[in-house]
């Protein structure tokens, strides 16, 4: 009876080490990613890189009763299959009480008929998560919520402390 207990405790030892060992590399990449888009703190930073509001997507998204995400300015140059964390298609701000615009999260966007023609079988991943399909838009995509809290998790789509004006 001693031994198996201590074969269970050791077990859940090992396992409580992997969990943190995986936490705090995903906590590093995001730290990478917050660090690298640092300095799109500013609107006329992100326009300057090439990022803008896309016509038909360049309103505040909302979902009633679940949360909003806010504005997306959009880099339509680099919207393919690759996928590099510290260059996110996507830089998303949300609007503050004031009703000015604050740096809340990025996002990575794969086209869909980019990524299906290429042969893959399943979506993109990155930071450790899988993206999920915007069947509206035709684009997987991932959001991580960076420099706002997202109190439904860093990775939902939808924000419940964002309010579109």
């Amino acid at each position: 009876m001693k031994r198996k207990l201590l074969i269970v405790s050791t077990l859940i030892v090992i396992l409580a080490i992997a969990v943190s060992v995986v936490y705090a590399a995903g906590n590093d990449e995001l730290a990478k990613v917050r660090a690298a888009t640092e300095k799109f703190r500013k609107i006329e930073a992100v326009e300057a890189a090439g990022y803008g509001l896309v016509p038909d997507l360049d309103h505040c998204f909302e979902n009633p009763g679940v949360g909003d995400m806010g504005y997306h300015y959009i880099n339509t140059a680099i919207l393919d299959t690759t996928l590099d964390p510290l260059n996110p298609e996507a830089i998303v701000y949300a609007p503050d009480n004031k009703g000015d615009l604050k740096l809340a999260a990025v996002e990575y966007i794969v086209p869909q008929t980019d990524w299906d023609a290429a042969g893959n079988t399943t979506p993109p991943a990155l930071l450790g998560q899988t993206f999920h399909l915007n069947d509206n838009l035709h684009v997987y995509v991932l959001h991580a919520w960076i420099w706002k809290n997202n109190p439904a998790g860093i990775f939902e789509d939808w924000n419940p402390k964002v309010s579109c004006p």
